[in-house]
């Protein structure tokens, strides 16, 4: 067997065995490129191992990291989602569907604020599963929306994992954040489009229409979340018009939830040292995988493993789009063992010269991995989303899945659409970015 193909297969098997043992993600990624430095390389792995991790660790786009996850973290213990119920229910609860609406819309307020797929499905659930049961909305269609629509904390910005391909691919941050407005809302509206559709076709199981209420009862009621979508728009319009990096939006993330927090109330010591503790647990976390793994790409880069994968999909003479669908199935197979960050630093140092050797633009395929990641969120086993709503409805991880297939299968439609009008993701950035 040829050396490299040799380092390829040792590669998978040695991530496959310590990722199964349950060792952690970050010390099996480290594990495997020693062993490749060792075993495949003339080079002594010690002095460029400490390098890459040190280099890796103080990029600059990873500041943004901890603070957007600080802000999220204040935000969520500041009684945000109990005012989303509140103040998004006057607004959606004409539309046929009524309050399912509120799953997708409120996941997608939640998803700006958090920046994470679970987090945004949780904090959403807590407030809309009990008063959708109350109301008597058809239970499959409640959890399958609240799964779907939770996935919207990967993509819609400021996105953690988009800050992590962005390191990853050297891609810039600011770009990805605005390519992920237009997909976001888009899916928006093809989730509550679906709800809609549904809700017509089954009358019997849309449950309660809420009474109508005028334009000023509907900004009284939202008065509550007004300050919080205010700071959102605040957020990524700083970036949107050049004003501020991600970074420094992050900073001024941080003053307004500090700011509603304390007209909120809920300001509190004790709320401030759980917000900042769970901020540095999750930020350290990351920032771990992310420099082990540029340890490991640097790794099968020195045994040459990238160059000869993208000479192999050369040779296959693979058109762009039939990559993408081999692509997909990687992922999503990726998808059912691992959550999406671990799935984007571990395939990076292998896909993205594949990627780059096809000429697919890689701010366009941060977008489609991240979508393609959010499929992964509720595909089982390992479904992160189906685990949340597992703990919220008691029920079985079999049913969830069933009651989320239609929701995964409008996220896999909108693949297809994205590759079919690729200016749907590309033409913001270029227009902002000149």
């Amino acid at each position: 067997m040829e050396p490299v193909a040799l380092a390829g297969l040792v590669l998978g098997l040695s991530l496959l065995f310590l990722l199964g043992s349950g060792v952690w993600i970050a010390l099996s990624l480290l594990t495997v490129s020693v062993i490749i430095f060792l075993f495949f390389t003339p080079l002594d792995p010690g002095s460029i191992l400490s390098s890459t991790m040190w280099d890796a660790s103080w990029n600059w786009a990873l500041t943004a990291l901890p603070l957007f996850i600080w802000m999220g973290e204040i935000l969520m213990r500041s009684g945000l989602s109990a005012s989303l119920f509140r103040g998004l229910s006057p607004w959606v609860g004409w539309l046929p569907g009524g309050h399912l609406h509120v799953n997708v819309i409120g996941c997608g307020v939640m998803a700006a604020v958090s920046g994470s797929s679970a987090v945004t499905c949780a904090t959403v659930g807590r407030m809309t599963v009990p008063e959708l049961r109350k109301r008597g909305y058809d239970h499959r269609m409640m959890v399958g929306s609240l799964a779907g629509a939770g996935t919207f904390g990967l993509l819609i910005p400021p996105s953690i994992i988009m800050i992590v391909y962005g390191v990853v691919a050297q891609q810039s941050v600011a770009r990805l954040f605005i390519a992920g407005i237009v997909p976001g809302l888009l899916l928006m509206c093809l989730f509550s489009g679906y709800i809609a559709i549904w809700s017509m076709l089954n009358p019997d199981k849309r449950g309660e229409m809420p009474p109508r209420t005028t334009f000023f009862e509907k900004i009284r009621a939202s008065k509550d979340l007004l300050p919080v979508v205010l700071l959102i728009v605040a957020i990524i319009g700083s970036i949107y018009r050049g004003i501020a990096t991600p970074t420094e939006a992050a900073s001024i993330g941080i003053v307004g939830a500090l700011l509603l927090s304390w007209l909120n109330g809920t300001m509190t010591r004790k709320m401030l040292t759980e917000s900042l503790l769970s901020a540095t647990r999750i930020s350290c976390m990351i920032s771990f995988i992310i420099a082990v793994a540029a340890s490991l790409s640097v790794a099968v880069g020195f045994a040459d493993i990238p160059r000869v994968a993208a000479a192999w999909v050369n040779q296959m003479n693979l058109s762009p789009i039939a990559l993408l669908v081999v692509l997909t199935v990687f992922f999503l197979i990726l998808g059912c063992f691992l959550e999406g960050i671990s799935i984007l630093v571990l395939s990076s140092s292998v896909v993205l010269p594949m990627v780059q050797a096809a000429g697919i633009d890689l701010i366009w395929f941060g977008i489609y991995v991240v979508i393609v990641i959010e499929c992964a969120q509720i595909t089982p086993p390992v479904g992160f989303n189906l685990i949340v709503l597992k703990s919220l409805t008691g029920r079985g991880i079999g049913e969830i899945t069933r009651d989320t297939l239609p929701f995964l299968l409008i996220l896999l439609s909108s693949i297809v659409l994205f590759v079919a009008f690729p200016g749907l993701i590309t033409f913001l950035p270029e227009l902002m970015f000149r």
